[in-house]
């Protein structure tokens, strides 16, 4: 049975090996990694789907800027183990991510991604166009979904991050494949297209 609940401390190193698998090592590259370095995700907006207590998918929120003045999220990495692509995992936790970020009354997610698939959640390029990556993308897979209306209204500028500081381990190390802090621990209780 899957089920979506919130990410663990527990989960990292089935969480590190899920992304391994899904993106190789080329997702330390991604310009979308600037914004998460030596950062925390956004409180409460980290979920994993897990098949009998295996951790086969996951998704991420981090708080950033979207130019002055304008807070967001941004979304990613989503990633669902090959094997278990195209059982609607993916989107179980799209959905489940955007739910908790409105809850918690954040305005607007940003993701780079497909917009075809991305798409059939709202997000799209409409209130992106005057917003940059700091770093190579693609403009048009630079989409977003305001939670809030108006959220983006106006945003123009550099993405930045303005999320909490991931602590430091002991040999002055943080960033990929370090673990660094623990995540929520409590229970929540959906070939899938990544968001970087």
């Amino acid at each position: 049975m899957i089920v979506i609940r919130q990410e663990r401390k527990a989960d990292a190193a089935a969480r590190e090996f899920l992304l391994d698998r899904a993106y190789g090592d080329v997702r330390f590259a991604k310009t979308s990694q600037r914004l998460r370095e030596d950062r925390l995700p956004s409180t409460g907006l980290s979920f994993v789907a897990t098949d009998g207590g295996a951790v086969i998918g996951t998704v991420r929120l981090w708080d950033v800027s979207a130019g002055p003045g304008h807070a967001a999220l941004l979304l990613g990495p989503l990633a669902v183990l090959p094997e278990h692509q195209g059982a609607g995992i993916g989107g179980r936790l799209m959905k489940q991510a955007i739910a908790a970020a409105r809850m918690r009354g954040h305005g607007a997610i940003l993701l780079v991604g497909d917009a075809p698939y991305y798409g059939r959640f709202g997000f799209s390029a409409e209130k992106t166009s005057s917003l940059w990556m700091p770093g190579p993308y693609q403009q048009d897979r630079l989409l977003a979904l305001e939670l809030q209306a108006g959220a983006l209204e106006g945003a123009s500028g550099l993405i930045g991050p303005t999320g909490r500081r991931a602590a430091k381990s002991r040999d002055g190390l943080s960033g990929p494949g370090v673990v660094v802090a623990a995540v929520s621990n409590g229970p929540v209780n959906s070939p899938t297209p990544r968001a970087a």
